[in-house]
């Protein structure tokens, strides 16, 4: 079945039209069922083209007559007239201030129909005015708040996640591989260097004939708009927003291009001062000799080679460690995609999953794994539908059931307890000593000053039952920034306690950050990488977690879960 738009598009659109309606006045009930529908429609794990073909789409809880019909109008035609006459109703710029922390669609209502403000620069006027002290539910700290929020949104608005600009990529990509006169082709920028957020997208093309590439990469289906049409070069806007840069080079040329595009600008800085020690110069065409004479590479390697340097891996070209231990031939050999021989903190149906305990360990079979651990919610987590101790004890024994009957993977028996205010743990140490593992996470209470979550963190690690923190930093990308406390002092107590560190692999968090986890690489502390996975497809998050261990230069051997079941379980019993 041919669809115009994908399940995940939907899935948005009607997210949205919930919105728009709660925007609109519109009755709680009927905002609800969009928002409904849609986390329905996201939890099944069938495409869409199957749920469509197969008439199971009304059968779905959530999904009526009506809105099955507008999904599958969505689906095959692209468009949906009730979804363009709602967003018809109100300026593009307001949905904006959604973006804001803190201001929901209500409250985004009373600006708008009270005192007509309708985008970013309006609203900060009216807070610098006073002007919101007018309206119910706000107030001069209110004021404070929204002006710090609107300077955040301005902070990650040009830059998307890694996901987003790599799905935008990557049919640019297969488009340009495609064309008769291309000989080589590389994503270069921060893209190429797996950077959490990016700005831009950029590629380089060598290729005797630009002129055809050119053309086929200003008419892809994404482009909406052309910002520059060169002989050798192209711009242009996506249909997320992005910019998307093109350069089509000579093969001689494509080297340089591609590591001078690549970046960083530091890393670059540093090759140009190396170079130039060598009696060299060195741009994005080339090094050249005094006397201007070019001297060719065939590759990046060679780049490197020349001014003896072993070749540095994308991920690591910061200007941080990596000349230097390519220099000293101490470059790490990266961690790579397929070392992971199990997972960590997934959730299922139990808390606020959508998949069930059985469904998550098949998904996670088929990536090959040995070994996956479950890590549903603690009872602090009500809003996540946390497990008590005897719903604990319940899916203890579903998991030996599950382990008996299976010998494909080996399910291990977790929880994810919350950390409370004081840094005591939702769960009695004598509840964890019956898990294989326990992760403890901080899920409220954010706001604390440095030395009380400090000392939060530090009696959480001292807990016995506990193997790692989750998320140790709280941060979610675009959204939040990392709650206050020493990291110095917490690494000491896990270190000290002989406890792990989490890299969270879901996208919206990577926590810890990547040039966190560099800095800490040497101390002899153990990281794991986990997906904090609510369905099956999230499993295969672990390879954000992955570009973030490359970048931070770890190895297999830094990270836990590369080692085999029978390595793991000796690890979890020390």
């Amino acid at each position: 079945m041919d669809l115009k738009l994908e399940k995940k598009e939907i899935v948005n659109i009607l997210e949205e039209i919930g919105t728009l309606l709660e925007l609109s006045g519109e009755n709680p009930f009927k905002t609800r069922a969009y928002s409904a529908g849609a986390r329905a429609l996201e939890a099944r794990t069938e495409s869409l083209a199957e749920l469509i073909e197969s008439e199971e789409l009304e059968e779905i809880k959530g999904i009526g007559k009506a809105l099955k019909e507008k999904i599958e109008t969505l689906a095959t035609t692209g468009e949906l007239e009730y979804y363009s006459n709602l967003r018809a109703q109100f300026p593009s710029t307001l949905f904006d201030l959604l973006k804001v922390p803190n201001l929901g669609p209500k409250k985004v209502k009373a600006l708008y129909s009270k005192l007509e403000i309708d985008s970013l620069e309006k609203l900060e006027a009216a807070c610098k005015e006073g002007k919101l002290e007018e309206l119910d539910g706000f107030g001069k700290k209110t004021e404070e708040k929204i002006l710090d929020g609107i300077e955040h949104v301005r902070k990650f608005s040009e830059r998307v996640l890694y996901p987003v600009a790599e799905e935008a990529a990557v049919p640019l990509l297969e488009l340009l591989k495609k064309q008769r006169g291309t000989i080589r082709v590389s994503l270069c920028g921060s893209l190429r260097r797996k950077r959490e957020t990016v700005k831009d997208i950029d590629i380089v093309v060598s290729s005797k004939k630009p002129e055809p590439i050119l053309k086929a990469f200003v008419e892809h289906d994404s482009v909406t708009s052309v910002s520059g049409h060169g002989e050798t070069k192209a711009s242009v806007v996506l249909e997320n927003g992005m910019n998307a840069d093109l350069r089509v080079v000579s093969d001689e040329e494509f080297p340089f291009a591609v590591h001078y595009f690549t970046g960083s600008k530091d890393h670059n800085t540093q090759m140009r001062a190396r170079a130039k020690e060598y009696g060299l110069k060195m741009n994005e065409y080339g090094y050249f000799k005094e006397d201007d004479t070019r001297i060719g590479c065939k590759d990046e390697a060679e780049i490197f080679s020349k001014l003896e340097l072993k070749e540095i891996p994308p991920e690591l070209r910061e200007g941080r460690h990596e000349i230097e231990w390519a220099e000293k031939d101490e470059l790490p050999e990266l961690i790579d995609y397929d070392d992971l021989k199990g997972t960590l903190h997934c959730h299922t149906t139990a808390s606020d999953g959508k998949a069930s305990l059985e469904e998550m360990a098949e998904a996670a079979a088929e990536l090959g794994y040995e070994y996956f651990g479950i890590g549903d919610h603690s009872k602090a987590a009500f809003y996540a539908n946390g497990l008590d101790e005897k719903r604990l004890a319940k899916q203890i024994e579903e998991i030996d059931a599950f382990n008996k009957k299976h010998k494909e993977i080996r399910l291990l028996k977790g929880s994810e307890v919350d950390i409370l205010k004081d840094g005591s743990l939702d769960f009695a140490e004598e509840v964890l000593s019956d898990l294989d593992y326990a992760v403890a996470s901080v899920h409220s209470i954010f706001n604390l000053d440095s030395e009380t979550m400090t000392k939060r963190l530090i009696k959480a690690i001292e807990s016995p039952g506990i193997t790692f923190l989750g998320h140790m930093t709280g941060r979610l990308l675009q959204q939040r920034d990392e709650y206050v406390f020493n990291m110095s002092k917490v690494l000491d107590a896990t270190e000290k306690n002989g406890k792990w560190i989490e890299i969270n692999a879901n996208p919206h968090r990577l926590d810890l950050d990547w040039r966190t986890c560099l800095e800490i690489r040497d101390r002899g502390i153990l990281f794991i990488i986990n997906p904090d996975a609510h369905n099956t497809q999230g499993i295969s998050d672990n390879r954000y977690g992955i570009n973030v261990a490359r970048k931070a230069g770890l190895t297999k051997e830094h990270v836990a879960n590369t080692r085999s079941l029978k390595e793991f379980l000796s690890l979890l019993k020390k």
